[in-house]
């Protein structure tokens, strides 16, 4: 498959070129700063993940600048992809920026056939037992979380406006960070995944895996669903 990630330099976006690299993707690595791209490229070439042309074995990696919010940047990058994945994460105090990227993706990506698939945020999965109360209004969800996780809220329902994008938004658990490679992950759909300790988990790399499964094998086509242990 040819993909472009939006947000490529980022926590979960690098190791979702690393993960699509592992599998022979053809993918396009997109971000704002030349620098930081720079350095995701000579990253990816030393774990094996070289560029060049596309053949047996060989994995290619191109780089390229560019603005998710910016409509004719998505349009650009996205032409004759199979898929464009977006894991923009914005910095403490610009979460409206979230909304604008997800704007943008709709707005470039709008009736070209080419697949949306975008890491969104926790906080409007619903809580356990407890249908309609969304995470974000549950007891003891940190204020210094509660503006990006609206921002995830916006995100979201831009994205499910896009009529003419085929779309799949997927929410992570409430705990998502840096980890082991398992392999190993549950799918639900709008209700948070909570495992047999209690704890909503799951690590960036199982992450990954579960964004190329759904790249590979779709399933939740015009949907939002979520993985956790």
């Amino acid at each position: 498959m040819r993909i472009t990630i939006f947000g490529a330099t980022g926590a979960v976006g690098s190791r979702t070129v690393q993960e699509a690299l592992s599998r022979h993707h053809e993918v396009t690595a997109v971000g704002r700063n030349t620098t930081r791209l720079q350095a995701l490229a000579r990253s990816m070439t030393t774990a094996g993940g070289g560029a060049g042309a596309s053949g047996a074995g060989r994995r290619v990696l191109r780089v390229r600048q560019g603005d998710a919010s910016d409509p004719a940047d998505v349009a650009r990058l996205g032409r004759g992809q199979d898929l464009v994945i977006s894991a923009t994460r914005p910095v403490a105090g610009l979460e409206d920026e979230l909304a604008i990227a997800a704007k943008g993706l709709v707005a470039g990506l709008s009736g070209s056939g080419v697949r949306l698939l975008v890491v969104g945020g926790a906080a409007s999965l619903t809580l356990p037992g407890e249908p309609g109360r969304l995470l974000v209004d549950g007891p003891g969800f940190p204020v210094e979380l509660r503006p990006i996780a609206l921002a995830c809220n916006e995100q979201l329902d831009v994205i499910r406006g896009g009529d003419e994008v085929d779309w799949t938004y997927l929410s992570p658990p409430a705990l998502l960070e840096p980890g082991v490679r398992t392999g190993s992950y549950r799918v639900g759909r709008d209700e948070l995944l909570v495992g047999p300790d209690g704890t909503s988990y799951l690590s960036m790399e199982d992450f990954a895996i579960a964004l190329l499964d759904e790249a590979e094998r779709p399933r939740h086509r015009r949907l939002r669903f979520t993985v956790g242990t």
